[in-house]
């Protein structure tokens, strides 16, 4: 070896030629070696120095239009994919509008939210979601960036950023819906009773809490829910002074009203009971 004819020459390398090979492996794992020899990186970015999104949260300053959106998956069994859940919620008035898709991919993600944000009475002027790839890739950016909509992203360590849409995912998708596995082949039984029902019931029919905040005597602020400030959404958007500039193109407080008056919330309530009960005797059947 090179070792063995260097000690040949030099009386300084006898040592070092008695070693074994792999004893030289071993040295090289050892912390004071890798110190000196290794250098470390930071994990670069897939999308190099092209940022998708801002990492803020957004301000809507009493602006409808701001919406939240993230996915629940609905479980995988034998190695079958379940559904996914896309939920999406207006920050100020607390707009929701829920849809399935099969897979959380471009080509099933992109006409559902395009389907969402055509279904807010407003226009949409804010895009927010936690850092999930279905959400954070660039043809939603494209897409939103077509219809002037402005992308933000949740901050690290900041778990509270997306906190509204996550407490819905529990208090409306979970409760309605369950936690038991529903097959992707279901997305489109799903979306029937979505946009048929269920989501005119969230908006018209379904009250909500608003908070106020008050601060204290060691200056904290505290949430408190009156009993006067639950309402519908669509009763909380008719709050807002102006309401109707925010109003999409060619749409009316009028129209809304005739929606919201066709039908009692018990009457919608019960709609939307039995539309659930067909809709789980579909999904029973199927599986």
């Amino acid at each position: 070896t090179i070792l063995t004819r260097l000690a040949e020459s030099n009386p300084q390398y006898q040592n070092l030629s008695r070693i074994s090979v792999s004893h030289i492996y071993n040295l090289r794992k050892k912390p004071a070696y890798q110190r000196i020899t290794k250098r470390f990186e930071k994990t670069k970015s897939k999308h190099g120095r092209i940022a998708i999104g801002q990492r803020q949260k957004p301000q809507p300053l009493g602006r409808p239009g701001f919406i939240r959106i993230d996915s629940v998956h609905q479980g995988d069994r034998l190695k079958t994919k379940g559904v996914y859940h896309i939920n999406s919620i207006d920050e100020v008035t607390q707009f929701e509008f829920i849809g399935a898709v099969k897979a959380p991919t471009e080509e099933h993600m992109l006409p559902l939210l395009k389907q969402l944000i055509n279904a807010y009475p407003f226009k949409i002027l804010g895009f927010h979601a936690d850092n999930g790839s279905e959400f954070i890739n660039q043809h939603v950016a494209a897409m939103l960036n077509k219809l002037l909509i402005k992308l933000t992203k949740s901050r690290p360590r900041h778990s509270n950023d997306n906190a509204l849409i996550e407490s819905k995912n529990g208090t409306v998708i979970r409760k309605w819906l369950g936690y038991g596995f529903i097959d992707s082949g279901n997305a489109s039984r799903l979306n029937e009773f979505y946009f048929g029902s269920f989501n005119r019931y969230l908006n018209f029919h379904r009250p909500c809490a608003f908070a106020v905040n008050l601060i204290d005597v060691k200056s904290k602020v505290k949430k408190i829910y009156p009993l006067k400030n639950y309402k519908t959404p669509y009763e909380k958007f008719k709050s807002l002074p102006r309401c109707h500039r925010y109003l999409k193109k060619g749409l009316s407080i009028k129209q809304l009203d005739k929606i919201a008056n066709a039908h009692t919330d018990n009457q919608m309530a019960q709609i939307v009971q039995s539309q659930r009960k067909e809709l789980f005797a579909q999904i029973f059947q199927s599986n």
